[in-house]
């Protein structure tokens, strides 16, 4: 499972011209789940990113988590994480999970965030979205729940 992960003032995703999900400072999640992914990785992953210290203390120094600023979440469903380039111009998309599965570890992955006790906002799975966003820093990680 991969997230890329954006340091955010706000972010927002619309389907249909119709905003869907929506927060103001925290963390926006790109979320990719690969073929073989289970709940342990969604698990894993959830905890990862919710204690990621990337907002700045007093001194200006990295060293918040997202539950430290009292931050919120958007998590959106992005399969492209998992495309492969090497193979040609076309990405392959073979290393991502089926979409019964994807949808799943993506849900879990966002109760999981719930449970912790974080504000979380979503995009719709498997849905065409548009989002916005105003990438503070900029600040931008690849986390992952693989060994």
């Amino acid at each position: 499972m991969r997230a890329l992960v954006q340091r955010v003032s706000r972010a927002s995703v619309s389907v249909d011209a119709k905003t869907v999900g929506e927060i103001r400072r925290g963390l926006l999640v790109f979320l990719g789940i690969r073929e073989g992914d289970a709940e342990d990785n969604a698990a894993k992953l959830a905890k990862k990113v919710i204690n990621l210290r990337i907002f700045p203390d007093g001194n200006g120094k990295m060293n918040l988590s997202l539950r430290d600023v009292c931050g919120e979440l958007l998590v959106v469903s992005q399969f492209t994480l998992y495309g492969d380039t090497t193979g040609g111009n076309r990405p392959s998309y073979s290393a991502a999970a089926k979409p019964e599965t994807a949808k799943l570890l993506y849900e879990l992955f966002v109760q999981f965030c719930k449970d912790q006790q974080v504000t979380v906002a979503t995009g719709v799975f498997q849905a065409h979205m548009e989002v916005a966003l105003v990438n503070d820093g900029p600040i931008t990680l690849i986390c992952h729940s693989e060994n």
